[in-house]
């Protein structure tokens, strides 16, 4: 029986690209002169922190899509001004807040290029911290880990955010529910979102290099990202004490000011923002333009969706499902994308495959968004999740078009191409 939830009632979807210049496609560490020149733009509304300097705004919103900075000055992030109320179309907004950025861009010769990593940055010799008004935080994080690295100074995601009502703090209120049903889908989630075969110059065999390096970037503070997939907790008050106070005591020594003490310093792959009752999907890489990333959050949020309501999988048994073996399977899903072998064919069962034997990845993520989508009519999203299902994860495509050891001609002419289907909002094919 379906189960009333308020959540999916809004979201909230980040996607971060990389500043490049338009005819080597190596980074340019200059979003910070980029936003001072987007605040100038005829529409655009500017944000600075309180304090800082007023010439560097660190948020501009632009109509319904708003571009910020990150922790390195050649990143530049993209975010719904306002939760929407639907995916549905999500990209198109996106689209024309890139075609806006781009021809910002062109004024420093500078263009965005996706994919979630650059595939042949030196992060030990051009990473670049931001500079200005966030640069506490930042500057705590580089002290204690040393940013200069693939983890922390290459790598872009796309973040959806799920909000949650919290009427009681039991493990069956809509925040444990929520939590319940993204925790155990995070390992499947680079079947579909991989787009990172490539780093230092070279495919490493990797299809998700991103989350490789981002589950051992805070390898000194443990806690920070534990396993990735996040504990066995349904409560608020589980929660805070069980995971961000574990944080917080694990921190203590390394950031003494408690600077670093706030809910954002929790890493793992889905993290609670009580603040603002959401909760934030991490796992997922850029893909090659909006019209893919929708797709790929588009997915996610019906299938979870579908979990929450109960119109699919048993969210009861779900729920018991320890860290360890959900691990497991991400690193193998991290390793092979949408080839990585379902280790446990009761999972896919609770999730609620129907077919006999253990699905392919590409067959279970058919067979729940059919199932969550309940025979209605296909969104927008359908048909770019269909390539991707059809012809692989983007790390796929680009491993097919680059060949088995790509020269750096080569590399370069396929992230070319991948700048110019983030510009066109058009799906690469390789």
């Amino acid at each position: 029986m379906s189960t009333p939830i308020h959540l999916f009632q809004a979201f909230g979807v980040e996607l971060e690209y990389m500043v490049v210049n338009r005819r080597s496609l190596d980074v340019m560490p200059i979003v910070d002169q980029v936003l001072r020149r987007c605040a100038s733009l005829p529409g655009a509304n500017s944000y600075t922190d309180e304090g800082a300097d007023p010439g560097y705004p660190n948020e501009v919103a632009i109509g319904d899509v708003s571009l910020s900075n990150e922790l390195v000055l050649h990143v530049l992030e993209m975010k719904t001004t306002a939760p929407v109320k639907t995916l549905e179309g999500v990209d198109k907004a996106f689209a024309a807040a890139v075609r806006t950025a781009d021809e910002v861009l062109a004024e420093f010769d500078a263009m965005l290029l996706p994919t979630g990593m650059h595939p042949w940055m030196d992060p030990m010799r051009e990473t670049k911290v931001w500079p200005h008004d966030y640069s506490p935080v930042y500057n705590t994080f580089n002290r204690i880990f040393d940013c200069r690295g693939h983890g922390w100074s290459n790598l872009q995601a796309a973040h959806l955010n799920l909000p949650f009502q919290i009427d009681a703090d039991t493990p069956m209120s809509e925040f444990g529910r929520l939590h319940a049903a993204i925790r155990v889908m995070l390992p499947f989630m680079p079947a579909l979102s991989a787009s990172t075969p490539c780093m230092d110059g070279r495919l490493t065999g990797v299809m998700d290099n991103r989350l490789e390096v981002y589950r051992t970037n805070s390898a000194k503070v443990p806690q920070a990202a534990g396993l990735v997939i996040p504990e066995m907790v349904y409560t608020k008050a589980d929660y805070e004490s069980k995971i961000l106070g574990e944080i917080y005591k694990a921190y203590g020594p390394h950031d003494p000011e408690g600077v670093l003490r706030h809910e954002w310093a929790n890493s793992r792959g889905a993290i609670a923002r009580f603040m603002r009752d959401t909760i934030e999907v991490r796992v997922l890489d850029v893909q090659e333009c909006p019209k893919a990333d929708g797709a790929v959050v588009g997915a996610v949020a019906s299938v979870v969706r579908g979990l929450v309501e109960g119109r699919i999988g048993d969210l009861e048994a779900l729920k018991r499902r320890e860290v360890g073996p959900l691990h497991a399977q991400l690193l193998a899903t991290i390793r092979d994308g949408e080839r990585a072998e379902i280790q446990d064919a009761t999972l896919a069962k609770e999730l609620g495959w129907r077919g006999g034997g253990t699905p392919s990845m590409p067959e279970l993520w058919q067979h729940l968004v059919e199932a969550s989508l309940q025979g209605g009519a296909r969104p927008t999203w359908y048909s770019p999740l269909m390539v991707i299902l059809g012809e692989g994860t983007l790390a796929r495509r680009i491993s097919r078009a680059a060949g088995v050891t790509p020269s750096r001609s080569k590399l370069h002419d396929v992230y070319a191409h991948l700048a110019a289907c983030l510009h066109d909002n058009e799906m690469f094919r390789g």
